[in-house]
């Protein structure tokens, strides 16, 4: 019969690591090409906005639907292309940005936007396009965009 053997000797208890989740915003410090990222959809949202403005008094009833729709593109795409929120708020940030300006007299006197119906309806619908576009953020489907794409 063989002696036992002596039971391991206890490990040291370490402290629990708290790592921040994989996809939260601020999880790591952003990278430059995030950071360029970001610049580019900001630029992005703010061409959609003047391209908007423009269309949507030129050609009213599509018109209206082709700004709306562009700056939905751009948020969505940018919310997939940086697989987070932020990505489709940025675009909607610059946006907002530049159809405020817009909004403002000039010395002239003159609006860029008439006080006709379409042009509420594009700033109303554009804040909402922008909101819809920021919280819905990236696919959580199983096969959804970010799944295809290896992520």
């Amino acid at each position: 019969m063989t002696p036992p053997t002596p039971p391991p000797a206890p490990r040291p208890k370490v402290p629990a690591q708290r790592t921040a989740p994989a996809g939260g915003f601020l999880a790591q410090p952003p990278r430059p090409a995030r950071i360029a990222g970001y610049v580019l959809l900001l630029v992005l949202g703010a061409l959609v906005g003047i391209a908007g403005a423009l269309v949507q008094a030129a050609w009213p009833p599509g018109g209206l639907v082709l700004a709306l729709a562009g700056l939905a593109g751009v948020g969505r795409a940018g919310s997939l292309a940086l697989d987070n929120r932020a990505g489709g708020l940025v675009p909607g940030a610059g946006w907002l940005i530049v159809v405020i300006l817009l909004t403002t007299t000039r010395p002239e006197g003159d609006y860029a936007f008439g006080a006709g119906l379409g042009s509420y309806v594009f700033l109303l619908g554009g804040m909402v396009v922008a909101v819809m576009c920021a919280t819905l953020g990236r696919s959580s489907s199983p096969g959804g965009p970010a799944a295809r794409l290896g992520k």
